[in-house]
């Protein structure tokens, strides 16, 4: 009898090890960047001193609360506007709506049916929270959130925690996120790197593995 090839041959990998901010999540700043044309100020602004190491790390790290990055922001704006002008800018930042892709979480949905499916994020003490909102809470098998582990991408240790989770080799994972220095962090552990860009890419990237399960 003749072996069947497809039933004997291995889908690409064995888990997907995902970024959430980027690639899962967006975030509205509309009412951000209305503040910082009334006060005067280049788009983005906000976001540079709110997404600076020295105010951000220690959020995603859990060693600060929400209150205290929004301070750090105001300080940050200071004297480029006024007080009440970084205040509004600051609060508009940091509780700022966000929305799922949902294609990217259709496909995730579908790789999960398959293979375990860690999300693996820089991010905050309240995802849960977020999470819930977005409807997401089941979405992955397991969530290796920085703020609860206590380190960040691209930090290796987080994608060791994230392999661990996954119960995988690091080269049967594959990886995907938005910034290309996480990407190659992934890559230099041996996992299989994708930079997202969109859910079309993405699809792209997980074709054989979503076909060979198909089949």
């Amino acid at each position: 009898m003749t072996a069947n090839p497809r039933a004997t041959r291995l889908p690409p990998f064995d888990a997907v090890l995902c970024d959430l901010d980027g690639v899962i999540r967006f975030y509205d700043t509309s009412e951000v960047t209305r503040l910082e044309r009334a006060a005067g100020l280049p788009e983005g602004t906000t976001a540079s001193v709110g997404y600076a190491p020295e105010n951000d790390l220690p959020l995603l790290l859990g060693r600060i609360t929400r209150e205290q990055w929004a301070d750090s922001i105001v300080q940050g704006l200071l004297p480029r506007v006024s007080p009440y002008e970084a205040e509004a800018l600051a609060l508009a930042f940091t509780t700022a709506d966000f929305r799922a892709d949902e294609a990217v979480v259709g496909l995730l949905r579908r790789v999960r049916d398959h293979c375990p499916l860690v999300l693996v994020t820089n991010a905050t003490r309240w995802l849960d929270e977020d999470l819930r909102r977005l409807g997401l809470t089941g979405l992955a098998h397991s969530v290796v959130n920085s703020s609860h582990v206590g380190v960040a991408k691209p930090d290796p240790r987080i994608y060791e925690i994230a392999v661990r989770r996954a119960g995988v080799p690091p080269d049967r994972c594959l990886f995907v996120d938005d910034r290309q220095e996480n990407v190659d962090a992934a890559v230099a552990l041996g996992m299989t790197g994708v930079l997202h860009r969109d859910a079309a890419g993405l699809g792209a990237a997980l074709a054989a593995a979503l076909g060979h399960w198909a089949g």
